[in-house]
């Protein structure tokens, strides 16, 4: 290897009584043999340099920080498998280990750090003794291996981590022997394991009191009392307490104390969080006018962690979408009913819609159960009834009907209000029957997103969504207007009119489609700072019957956005034309926090 080395340069100029500023200081770190990625390590490692960037650092800090590179220096060395590596740091020519911590200096001119490694050191033994079947020890932990120092403290975790996986929870290194050998430039790493005795669950001990009940509590962790221990099941309780909301913390600790029967008692140190929360939202198009949203919601209502929500919302307004929308609803959810990560949901919502092509109140109650099968993985199941007062092209109406709404959904976005990788996939199956009609079948929809992150330095995103749906079993007339499909404006065609696309009978007649199939694509690229720019393209497509295949038609638009974010999302401003004859000639504006999709 060759000869690399780091200069740093800072200059300050105060004057104090006690310790003067470092003046015209500069810092050389010298690291022979060290390639561009050990000399990294070693020069963010240095507290000298650290301190040294330090706005008015002091020369006795100087010195401190000198004085402590040379443990901080060493352990990069053992980090790396240098175990007869030398290191010097001279303040002014000075041994900064032979300078007292005491003396002020009132300028330093220089410090040379300078890191000879010698020779790599590889293992002679790499034990861990006793092993659980299913320990998998690091790669490289082996011998005739280089000896990297980490892979030493990550063997003694992977043992007791391995005798914990089984149920030993207080499986601990009983002894560590390591020795370097440097006349052979080999290290000798034997660790033993105290696995102690295989324990299974005891009880959740609440040691702080809280508003939400200790049974409820219990309940939502869910912890298999009587159980093999296992740190997986610890973690999933944990999760469980915390998505309720109720707690501001959750931390389960394992009991110092192994209790009568082999039993581990966990823990279970709460902090409650506020119970009540409110929130608003608002976004704006220059179609579809102001939107406006609100939320009142209680985390603990009952004392048991259960949910109340209460939601209003209102858009439309001022908008060319006819008359303003409304609705009000309310969700109660008692988490841990049936099993720890199912709950219980009942609730209730009162609509209604001025939409171009047709005006509709309603009224539905539901009630049902939510279940989470993983982190990304969650259903609903539920029953509802839904009252409709419908008035559109095929005249006024009332509808009665009874829907079973089944609901998956998988999530692994880093981040839902600004997505940069991973996929979202929502799909909706409803079986319906009408109490006034012979009219029954079933609504089904889907939304699947994608996201891509591209380019060296990750600032290029593709995001690409498709939405489709369908509905067999039923005609046009027989269904709520908000069950059947149109497509235009920020949720399915920017640039085109909102609901623009419909399904033509004739005559000026319009209603919703019983197909729709909607294709999304962005390009988000980062600018500098908070700010990116957005290019998009979107189509839409509502057919008449189930499948598409007749009395169907298309629509288009695009156009260019940027974004600012905030920190808690990004705010959000579209400007998108049609892709059809007033391509160029009408734009609609569209702004929003968080991403489009």
């Amino acid at each position: 290897m060759g000869h690399s080395a780091i200069r740093s340069w800072a200059w300050a100029a105060a004057f104090v009584a006690v310790a003067p500023f470092a003046v015209a200081t500069e810092v050389t770190l010298d690291a022979p043999g060290f390639d561009e990625v050990g000399l990294g390590y070693l020069n963010k490692a240095s507290l000298t340099i650290e301190t040294l960037n330090t706005p008015e650092a002091a020369t006795q800090d100087l010195v401190a920080a000198a004085r402590a590179d040379y443990a901080r220096l060493v352990g990069v060395l053992y980090e790396l498998g240098y175990f007869g590596g030398v290191v010097h740091i001279f303040v002014d020519g000075r041994e900064a280990a032979n300078i007292s911590p005491l003396t002020s200096l009132r300028a330093i001119d220089t410090i040379k750090i300078t890191v000879l490694p010698g020779p790599v050191f590889s293992f002679s033994s790499a034990q861990v003794q006793p092993l659980s079947p299913a320990t998998a020890l690091p790669e490289g932990f082996a011998k005739g291996q280089r000896a990297f120092g980490s892979l030493v403290g990550e063997a003694a975790d992977k043992g007791v981590e391995g005798w914990r996986n089984i149920g030993h929870a207080k499986a601990r290194v009983a002894d560590q022997s390591i020795t370097a050998d440097h006349r052979a430039n080999t290290l000798d790493a034997r660790i033993t394991i105290a696995p102690g005795p295989r324990l299974t669950f005891g009880e959740v001990v609440v040691p702080n009191p809280s508003n939400v009940r200790n049974e409820r509590i219990r309940e939502i962790a869910g912890l298999p009392s009587g159980d093999v221990f296992s740190p997986q099941e610890l973690e999933k309780a944990t999760r469980r307490l915390r998505r309720t909301g109720a707690f501001r913390s959750v931390v389960l600790e394992e009991n110092a104390a192994i209790s009568p029967g082999d039993t581990q008692d966990i823990n279970a140190f709460l902090t409650d969080a506020k119970p009540r929360r409110v929130g608003v939202g608002a976004e704006v198009s220059s179609l579809e006018g102001v939107g406006l949203s609100g939320f009142w919601l209680h985390r603990n209502l009952l004392g048991g962690a259960e949910r109340l929500r209460i939601d209003a919302q209102a858009s439309g307004i001022g908008g060319d979408t006819d008359g303003i929308d409304y609705s009000f609803s309310a969700r109660f959810e008692r988490p841990a009913t049936i099993t720890p990560d199912t709950s219980l949901y009942l609730e209730a919502e009162i609509e209604h819609l001025d939409e171009p092509d047709y005006n509709e109140t309603s009224a539905r109650v539901e009630g049902g159960f939510s279940h989470i099968f993983s982190e990304e993985l969650t259903g609903e199941i539920g029953l509802a009834y839904q009252y409709s007062d419908i008035d559109d092209d095929a005249g006024q109406r009332k509808l009665n009907h009874l829907l079973v709404p089944i609901r998956l959904t998988y999530d692994n976005r880093d981040d839902p209000l600004d997505a940069t990788k991973g996929y979202y996939a929502d799909v909706q199956l409803t079986p319906f029957a009408g109490l006034d009609s012979n009219a029954a079948g079933a609504r089904i929809y889907a939304d699947l997103r994608h996201y891509l992150t591209v380019g060296k330095d990750d600032g290029i995103t593709l995001a690409g969504r498709i939405q489709a749906g369908s509905i067999a079993g039923a005609s046009l007339t027989d269904l709520p207007p908000d069950m059947l499909f149109f497509s235009g404006g920020a949720g399915t065609v920017r640039g085109q009119g909102y609901q623009s696309l419909a399904v033509d009978l004739g005559g000026g007649l319009r209603l919703g489609g019983r197909s729709l199939l909607a294709l999304s694509g962005e390009i988000r690229a980062d600018l500098f700072t908070e700010w990116s720019i957005v290019g998009f393209a979107d189509a839409g497509f509502v057919g008449e019957n189930a499948w598409g295949s007749d009395n169907g038609d298309w629509h288009s638009g695009g156009g260019l956005g940027v974004r600012y974010d905030t920190g808690f999302g990004p705010i959000r401003v579209d400007v998108a034309t049609p892709f059809d004859n007033d391509v160029g000639k009408d734009f609609e504006l569209y702004v929003g926090i968080g991403q489009a999709f």
